[in-house]
Formats: structure tokens, sequence, C-alpha cells
């Protein structure tokens, strides 16, 4: 009898037991439920979108500064402001994202995203190589007082503004992804520019920026005994590279007009930048007896620069043990060439711009800070000698492909 009533005693607590266990597993499921997640932080943004945003906030800026100062500049300083205006409203548009809003754009932009170190890199070049405006944008009156307080006063103050903005975008293509080193590099130069011819406008000293430093190149190809270039067939002439050989004109996509087809890998972006400027060369050397005075001081000057970038250029092919294309003996010169050899030189610089943005896009370490020292250098050249070189210099845009600034804010 008393096993019968404690096995009756084993059997009634089990269901006792499982119920209790069922609503404990509820209470605890409930609890956590309810309790409150911790939240999750979003991650960084890469370092490109930060460098992209801080030009955005930056341009933004200067741009509210120079409708600011539209209004009220006079005198030479005026239609430098509102060139400087529309340039910026063009660079905005470029940096904006398509279909995004981005309410922040006209506030000051805080740090810029820290620069990494440049990595150990090159230095095979020469020294000191260096549209309407859209309505709807954000203006002064829309900033904040603490942001409209800090604005450039004064066309001087909006030049040495644009000067620092110009160094931050091309320390910051220096170590972006490609695509974005090659937009940020070109609204750099651009602003680079845009600076120095605000200043002279304004009467002030030309804005203290350096060019960007051209780092000592170095390395060699890691199979030297294979490499391309070092092969006959590397050194003989294609056919790309025949067909792609511009002549000497005052046209400025003449020199590049054959780059396009092999500028979408590395070699092919250096292919391209030691045709266009041995090509360069020889159309120096065919203007320099046509011109007098300070052109030709200013030219022979070049001509010893441009023959140091070529070499650079097949160092760098080299390096990456790419194909270095054979030199040509001469080059096709046209009429116009000979009869305004100055404003043909100016067509060759401008030329070479979509070279070196190539070259930016499709390279990184000392190749790309080589590539960038030589987009400012032919971007200030083409100045010089009177070319356009618009508002992304090295970067072909559509304006009408932009998308719009987002509309003032009630």
């Amino acid at each position: 009898m008393k096993d019968d009533s404690g096995e009756k005693q084993r059997r009634t607590l089990i269901p006792r037991i499982a119920l209790l266990a069922c609503l404990a597993l509820v209470v605890v499921s409930l609890g956590i439920a309810l309790s409150p997640r911790s939240p999750v932080e979003p991650a960084d943004p890469p370092f490109s979108e930060q460098a992209r945003s801080a030009a955005l906030a930056e341009t933004m800026r200067l741009r509210a500064a120079g409708e600011e100062l539209g209004g009220s500049t006079t005198g030479d300083a005026t239609p430098a402001v509102a060139r400087t205006v529309s340039l910026l409203t063009s660079q905005a548009r470029a940096l904006l994202l398509p279909g995004q809003d981005e309410p922040d754009a006209a506030l000051p932009a805080g740090p810029s995203a820290p620069s990494a170190a440049p990595s150990e890199a090159p230095s095979l070049a020469p020294s000191g190589v260096p549209s309407p405006d859209q309505p709807g944008a954000e203006s002064a009156a829309t900033l904040p007082a603490s942001a409209a307080a800090s604005l450039p006063a004064s066309a001087a103050a909006l030049a040495s503004a644009l000067a620092d903005s110009a160094a931050q975008r091309l320390a910051d293509a220096a170590v972006a992804d490609g695509g974005m080193a090659r937009l940020l590099a070109a609204v750099g130069t651009a602003q680079l520019l845009q600076a120095s011819s605000l200043a002279a406008a304004a009467g002030a000293p030309a804005p203290a920026v350096p060019d960007p430093a051209v780092p000592p190149l170095s390395g060699t190809c890691p199979d030297a005994a294979a490499s391309p270039s070092s092969s006959p067939a590397a050194t003989a002439p294609s056919a790309a590279s025949a067909a792609s050989a511009a002549p000497a004109t005052s046209s400025p996509s003449a020199a590049s007009a054959g780059a396009d087809a092999q500028a979408a890998t590395l070699p092919g972006a250096l292919a391209a930048t030691v045709r266009t400027e041995l090509e360069t060369v020889y159309g120096y050397q065919v203007a320099l007896p046509r011109l007098g005075g300070a052109a030709a001081a200013r030219a022979s000057e070049q001509l010893i620069l441009h023959e140091a970038l070529a070499a650079g250029a097949e160092a760098l092919s080299r390096v990456h043990c790419a194909p270095v294309p054979q030199r040509e003996a001469g080059y096709a010169t046209e009429q116009d060439f000979l009869a305004n050899p100055a404003t043909g030189l100016g067509g060759l610089e401008a030329s070479a711009l979509r070279v070196y943005g190539d070259l930016v896009a499709l390279s990184e370490g000392q190749t790309r800070q080589w590539a960038i020292a030589g987009l400012v250098g032919a971007a200030r050249r083409s100045a010089a000698w009177g070319a356009e070189t618009g508002a992304l210099p090295g970067l072909a845009v559509d304006p009408a492909g932009l998308p719009e600034l987002p509309a003032p804010s009630p």
C-alpha cells in the first residue's frame, strides 16, 4: 500500500511541475520581450562618404558667403564673386547625391574626415608641379545666426577660405575611393584656381596654399626581367597607340582623343599620360620659335617641365609593370596651332586634365599623389595660357545631368 501511494503522489506532481515550468517560461519570455533593447548605433559611413559630405557642406557655406557678398561688393571684385558663386553652385550639384535631400548641406562644415596619411609614396616629377547659377539653393538668409556670422565678410576672406577648402579636398582625394577621389580632386583644383583669381580681383595677395606635394617615386616592377616595359613588344607602337596619337592643335580634346579607349585600367591610364605628355612636349617645341617675350620664357620653362613629366609617367609605368608607349618622332600640327601658338598651348594643357583625372581615379598611393599634382599643374598652366578649365577640371560632366540643389527652407 505504501508503494502505491508514493507512486500516486509522483504521478500528481509531474503535471504540476510541468505547469510551473511552462509558467516560468512564459514569464521569462515576457520579461525578455518587454525589456528595452540597447539602441544599435549606426556604423560610421565610409571615409569617401564623409569626405563628400564635408566637401558639400563647405561648398554650400562658401556659396552662401558669395551670394551675400554679391549684393555688397563693388568694383573689379564683383564679376569675380559672381563667377565664384557660379562655380560653387556647379560643384555643389556634382557633390549632391542624386535623389538625396541634404538639409544640413548649407551649415558650416565641421572638421573634414581625417585624411589618412599618404602611403609612403613617390616623387619623380619636377618640383613645382603642382554655367549659370542655379535657382533654388540655400542662401545666407537661411543659415542660423551663428553660421551666418562665420561667413567670410570680404572677397579677400572668401578667397582665403576657398583656398583652405581646396587644400582639404585635395588631401581627401589622395585617400578616397577611386571615383570619389577624382571628384574631390576636380573640386579642389577648381577652388584653388578660383581662390587665386578672386584674390587678384580683390587686390589681395594670392592665398598661401602650396601645390600638392609630389612624393619621391620609388619602387620597381616585381618581375623586372619579365616586365612588359622591357620587352621589344612593349616598346613597339601598337595599333591602339598609333590610332590614339593626337595632333598638336588648339582643340582642348585633341591630345586626349585617343586616351579614352585604354583609360579604364591603370596601365591604360599611364600609357595615355605618357602619350599626352610626349605630344605636349612636341607642341611646346613647335610653339617656342613662334613666341616672343614673356610667353617664350614661360614656354621654355614649361617645355622642361613637360619633359620631366613624360619621364615620370614612363617611370611609373615601369613601376607598375605597364607597357611604355614608344616615343614618336613628331605629330601632325594643324594650321590654327601654328598661327596662334599661345592658344594652342592652352588647348594642349587643357587636354591633359581628363588624362590626369583618369589616372587619379585608377591609381592609389604614390601614383595618385603624382596624378593629383599633375592635375593641379595642368589646370594652372591651362589658365595661364587663357584656356578654360571649368568647374570640375579632369572630370567630364554634363551639367544638365546633375541633381538640383535642395530648395531653401521656409
